[in-house]
C-alpha cells in the first residue's frame, strides 16, 4: 500500500510541475491569480442572487437558504474535516517540494493542501445551480462546470495546490451540491404541493 501511495504522490507532483512550470503562459500568470480571487465573483454570484428573486419571487429565500447551505457544508467538510484529517503541506509550504514551485502569488496561503476549498466550494455552487436553475439557463448551464474547473486550475496554476487537492475537492463539491439540491427539490415540493 505504501509503495501505491508513493506512486500517486510521484505522479500528483509530476502534474503539478506540469501545470506550474512547463504549461505556462505571461497571460496565464497574470488571469490565473484573478481567478482564484472571490471577490472577482461577487458580479456574478449577485446576478445570480438577483436572477433567482426575480424569476422565483419570494421562493428566492428557500433558494438562497439552500445556497448558503451548499457552500457552508462543501467549506467546512473541506477546510474543518478532510484538511485536518489529511493534514497534507501545500506545495509551497512543502519544506522538501517548495523550491519547485512557481508561487504567482505575494505569499503561499495558509493551511493544509488537500482538499482544495476553492474546487470544492466552486463545483457545489456549479452543481446546484445546474440542478436548480438549469432550466432557466438552458445550454448555458454547462458553463458552470468550466467555470468551476477554471478556478480549480488556478489553485495549481499558481502553485497553491496539487491536482490531487482540486480533482478530490471537485468531487466533494460536486456529491455535497448534489445532495443539498435535491434536498431543495424536496424542500419545494413541500412548499408548493
Amino acid at each position: 500500500m505504501h509503495a501505491i501511495l508513493e506512486i500517486l504522490k510521484a505522479a500528483d507532483q509530476w502534474l503539478f510541475l506540469l501545470v506550474n512550470r512547463i504549461a505556462t503562459h505571461p497571460i496565464l500568470d497574470a488571469v490565473m491569480p484573478l481567478f482564484r480571487e472571490s471577490t472577482v465573483w461577487i458580479p456574478l454570484y449577485l446576478f445570480f442572487i438577483v436572477f433567482v428573486f426575480v424569476n422565483f419571487s419570494k421562493k428566492g429565500w428557500v433558494w438562497l437558504l439552500f445556497a448558503l447551505v451548499n457552500v457552508l457544508l462543501t467549506d467546512q467538510l473541506s477546510s474543518s474535516v478532510i484538511k485536518k484529517i489529511v493534514q497534507r503541506p501545500r506545495p509551497c509550504a512543502d519544506p522538501v517540494f517548495y523550491s519547485k514551485v512557481n508561487l504567482l502569488l505575494d505569499h503561499c496561503s495558509g493551511g493544509y493542501s488537500f482538499t482544495s476549498s476553492h474546487a470544492a466550494n466552486h463545483f457545489g455552487v456549479a452543481t446546484f445551480l445546474y440542478v436548480t436553475l438549469g432550466n432557466y439557463l438552458g445550454r448555458w448551464k454547462k458553463l458552470l462546470f468550466v467555470w468551476a474547473c477554471l478556478i480549480s486550475y488556478a489553485q495549481v496554476y499558481v502553485g497553491v495546490h496539487y491536482p490531487a487537492d482540486v480533482l478530490v475537492g471537485a468531487l466533494v463539491g460536486f456529491l455535497v451540491g448534489k445532495m443539498v439540491s435535491s434536498l431543495y427539490g424536496k424542500a419545494e415540493n413541500l412548499v408548493n404541493p
